[in-house]
């Protein structure tokens, strides 16, 4: 997993807002968001649950899709992913 602290995230394709839900909500959310999403683009999640540091940073370790941006500012999370190439997905090249 790599995570990139210089990542601008105010360029995201799609920002979800899921402060004051509870797990596994953020996650659930940033799947629903990365499905909307074409490969490349990158998507940013917000949320105030401590359980989504370890649920989306298992995620991008498990999955294909890349953890560009972690920081946490007091309560709140901030996350930008990037959608990885749908053949990566079927293990096709």
């Amino acid at each position: 997993m790599t995570v990139t602290h210089a990542t601008q995230t105010t360029d995201c394709d799609l920002e979800i807002d899921a402060i004051g839900l509870a797990c596994p909500m953020p996650l659930l959310k940033a799947k629903q968001g990365l499905s909307r999403l074409s490969h490349g683009q990158t998507l940013r999640l917000m949320a105030s649950d401590p359980g989504s540091e370890r649920d989306v940073k298992t995620f991008a370790k498990l999955s294909l899709h890349t953890l560009l941006h972690f920081e946490r500012q007091d309560e709140l999370f901030i996350y930008v992913l990037q959608k990885c190439d749908s053949a990566q997905l079927t293990g096709q090249k």
